[in-house]
């Protein structure tokens, strides 16, 4: 911080989305007195999005809890902290021993990758409770992209991005970067980067049932049937394999399984294909040679291509074009990021590693397999509703709305309602949190300290980046990390009244000695010893880490002194090779043909003459609004309303719809009323709604967002439809009936 004339200067980190853009906020007196961009930082480099001024609105919000809440005969009254957790000692264990631990549920939300103060006491607390069910907001949106970078690399966090600054040819299937920034690939001013790009002869398409924001920008864009992704990525690869277009380059000898995959998408012609998806074999064909021939080319896939049931392939297939290519781990085309912490391909031996393991357990209900530790979010209200051995009694849920997030959400809040407990750490009394009998609020973002331990692995340069807390936490309320132990020592039997220090104290010293063995667990500790909670954690990973100082033995490496002196943040340069040093599969090879994805490819086969349903409708992803707590902020909410659902005009006069009017929307016997917006950027058939609206549902406290509540798109949708590989709910390119309202 800098301070003159009474106004100090703090550096920050913006936590709305992905792109982690660098601010100044001006303070005096303890209050925020305007949001600027950090000219200086080495990763945003100046740009801010109005996400970035919501930040005071967030904090001085008068319906963000400031105290705990105690659900007393129906009703929340405000409660002391040691009254909030006296309450959960007394009521949670006495459910585990009634019930059994599985008795007990965990939901992560999409908020919590941008606390490392909760994310990093989230795998203590699961420990703890020692329940198999676990789910979080990945099986709404990532999970399909993990599982295939876990199958083919060997660790779930191994994303290529593309190395947008130095690619000649970008293709971008159901992403709108120009609005998220990137996602999954942290990209701060997308529209910049993309202007840069085609000046210097590049070539941008896009390929999308929408005419989206970044599509409008592109080269090129190519209206696609939803959920045909995956039939025309194989298309492009069957091309790949009979035009003999295949230059693995130097990667030739580190990939696996070319052969068993030339076999399986035989089937899979561009001219097989094309009535599919919608796009001619030609053009299929075309874009193909081009990809091929480009020396530095990329293909991106984000949110359409995973919240669909081929969600998984689409996610594989995009890396195998990459691969095929020869665009994979090379210069301008899709490249691995090396985190200076917590990430898993920078650890262990380099090249090799155990790989990922899913399926290890079944969901009790419908037999979900289990991924990366947790079980589809879709299967949640079925295992509260149906008694049984191991039925959800209670839950604890962290920054999260899966009743608007999820699918079906009408059913899931009667689920919930039928909870014998549940407790839920979040800053609003909302859709979900109604439910909850105990709510435990976490401070404001700018009085915390943050490192974004996820979105730092997905960057499109190297950087290290930290910001500490930008203003003092009021009188009496714990951070976020302390909650999370108070409550892993509820579960563990140890009371409400631990001492939290001394119970991280020992949780980090058995961390150590697990690694370093018992001689060396003191001097490490000593040398952290400035540090407290995840900042603690923190530098104990950028020490390991691969820029680190390996506590001395690279004096010239970082630190989180080093790091934390650095407001602007330290630049560790472009992108760079990393196959084979970051694989962790057992093979020491990309493994481009995992089996589990190349039996998935029958199911594809045998859907290949599907019939095109007459509508179907595909969410939005909007500049201020990504997600449901972002609607009761000022600067974001202000303008047109923007929970409309867009149609092209041809369908529009089909089903008698005008532009302002009221429509029906119902999908097997679930229905929502929009507002209707006609718009041609809709590919006909198609309709579009953005998603986490729908605050129109008693007992919360969102008084802007109740104002304009909007209609929740995720209600439409059956919970059981889901990517079987990955449990990632289907929430795009559903069939639907639309009728006007008069």
């Amino acid at each position: 911080m800098t301070s003159t004339r009474g106004e100090t200067i703090a550096h920050r980190i913006c936590s709305f989305c992905e792109a982690c853009c660098g601010l100044e906020l001006k303070l005096r007196d303890g209050k925020v007195t305007g949001i600027r961009a950090n000219t200086n930082d080495v990763f945003s480099r100046g740009f801010i999005c109005p996400k970035g001024a919501a930040l005071k609105d967030l904090h001085e919000d008068p319906d963000r809890l400031r105290m705990p809440l105690i659900k007393r005969n129906g009703r929340f009254v405000e409660a002391t902290w040691q009254e909030a957790f006296a309450e959960i000692e007394h009521r949670l264990p006495d459910v585990m021993k009634r019930y059994g631990r599985n008795s007990v549920a965990t939901v992560v939300g999409n908020p919590a990758a941008h606390s490392f103060g909760l994310l990093l006491y989230i795998p203590r607390l699961a420990r703890a409770l020692g329940s198999i069910n676990i789910f979080t907001a990945s099986t709404l949106d990532q999970m399909p992209k993990q599982l295939a970078s876990g199958l083919m690399y060997g660790a779930w966090l191994s994303i290529p991005v593309p190395d947008i600054e130095r690619t000649e040819f970008l293709m971008i299937i159901g992403g709108n970067p120009m609005v998220s920034n990137g996602s999954l690939w942290t990209v701060p001013d997308f529209r910049g980067k993309a202007k840069a790009l085609l000046a210097r002869g590049g070539k941008l398409v896009v390929v999308d049932p929408r005419r989206t924001e970044t599509a409008a920008a592109a080269t090129s864009h190519l209206f696609i049937r939803p959920r045909t992704d995956a039939f025309f990525l194989l298309g492009i690869v069957q091309t790949l394999f009979a035009e003999k277009l295949i230059r693995l380059g130097r990667l030739e000898e580190r990939v696996a399984g070319v052969d068993a995959l030339e076999a399986a998408i035989a089937p899979f012609s561009a001219d097989s294909v094309a009535p599919r998806c919608g796009i001619s074999a030609e053009t299929i064909r075309d874009l193909t040679r081009t990809l091929a021939r480009t020396e530095r080319a990329a293909v991106y896939g984000r949110m359409g291509a995973c919240t669909q049931e081929y969600g998984t392939l689409v996610n594989w297939l995009i890396d195998v074009v990459n691969i095929l290519t020869g665009h994979l781990d090379e210069l301008g085309g899709s490249m691995f990021p090396k985190a200076p912490a917590f990430a898993a391909n920078t650890g262990g031996q380099p090249g090799v590693g155990r790989g990922v393991i899913t399926g290890r357990r079944k969901s009790r209900v419908s037999g979900a397999p289990e991924v990366m530790g947790e079980f589809p979010i879709g299967c949640l209200a079925e295992e509260i509703e149906v008694p049984g051995d191991g039925q959800v009694k209670a839950m604890i849920t962290i920054a999260t709305n899966p009743v608007l997030a999820a699918p079906n959400g009408p059913r899931l809040a009667g689920a919930l309602a039928s909870l014998e407990f549940m407790v839920s750490l979040d800053i609003y009394l909302n859709e979900t949190t109604r439910h909850a009998d105990v709510i435990l609020p976490g401070c404001s973002q700018l009085e915390s300290s943050n490192y974004e331990v996820g979105l730092s692995q997905f960057v499109y340069r190297n950087v290290a980046r930290y910001c500490p807390a930008s203003l003092p936490r009021p009188e009496g309320q714990p951070s976020e990390w302390e909650n999370m132990l108070r409550l892993t020592a509820i579960a563990l039997g140890r009371g409400a009244e631990v001492n939290v220090n001394q119970l991280d104290d020992e949780f980090l010293a058995d961390e150590i000695r697990g690694r370093t063995g018992a001689a060396d667990t003191e001097a490490v500790l000593h040398a952290l010893s400035q540090w407290k909670g995840p900042d603690r954690l923190l530098d104990l990973a950028i020490r390991r880490g691969p820029y680190g100082d390996q506590f001395g033995l690279n004096p010239e490496g970082l630190n989180l002194e080093k790091v934390a002196a650095q407001p602007d943040g330290i630049d560790l340069g472009p992108l760079a090779p990393r196959v084979p040093e970051m694989l962790r599969t057992p093979s020491g090879k990309i493994e481009i043909a995992p089996e589990m994805l190349i039996a998935d490819l029958t199911r594809a086969a045998a859907d290949l003459g599907r019939q095109a349903p007459e509508l179907v409708i595909v969410g939005r992803r909007q500049l201020r609004s990504n997600n449901s707590w972002m609607h009761n902020l000022p600067i974001l909410a202000k303008g047109a309303f923007r929970c409309t659902v867009m149609v092209n005009p041809e369908d529009a006069q089909r089903i008698g719809l005008s532009n302002g009017s009221r429509a029906r929307i119902t999908n097997q016997g679930r229905s929502i009323e929009v507002q209707v917006e006609l718009s041609d950027e809709m590919m006909p058939g198609v309709v579009s709604l953005p998603h986490g609206w729908g605050h129109d549902l008693p007992g919360m406290k969102l008084t802007l967002a109740a104002e304009r509540p909007g209609a929740n798109l995720n209600a439409l949708f059956d919970d059981a439809l889901r990517d079987p590989l990955s449990g990632n709910s289907v929430l795009s390119g559903v069939a639907i009936e639309m009728t006007p309202i008069a």
